[in-house]
């Protein structure tokens, strides 16, 4: 959940003003600021996950603890190769799988 804002958009309020916005943050909140739902599917939060990536991960009650992020990289065109035509979920293993076959 985006709570932390470095990297919102603008956009104007009906009132002509300028508000701010995150696709990361609370859908309903998103929502209530004009966006779309399709703009919030498989979004999260790069403020905290970058942050948690540093070693400063937020903690929520709960317990709650924000993961890193883990990006591909150059890997992507692997990763579309082990996907397929028509195909967006895969596991970590399946991958895993993949990147030792390729040695």
């Amino acid at each position: 959940m985006c709570n932390l804002g470095y990297l919102r958009t603008t956009y104007l309020t009906p009132t002509g003003e300028l508000g701010y916005r995150c696709a990361g943050e609370p859908v309903a909140a998103f929502l209530q600021k004009g966006g779309t739902p399709e703009e919030t599917e498989g979004r999260k939060c790069l403020c905290n996950g970058l942050l948690a990536n540093i070693g400063l991960p937020q903690q929520r009650p709960g317990g709650y603890r924000e993961k890193p992020l883990v990006t591909l990289g150059e890997g992507v065109e692997a990763v579309r190769q082990l996907l397929g035509e028509g195909r967006k979920p895969y596991t970590a293993a399946e991958v895993i799988d993949y990147l030792l076959a390729e040695g």
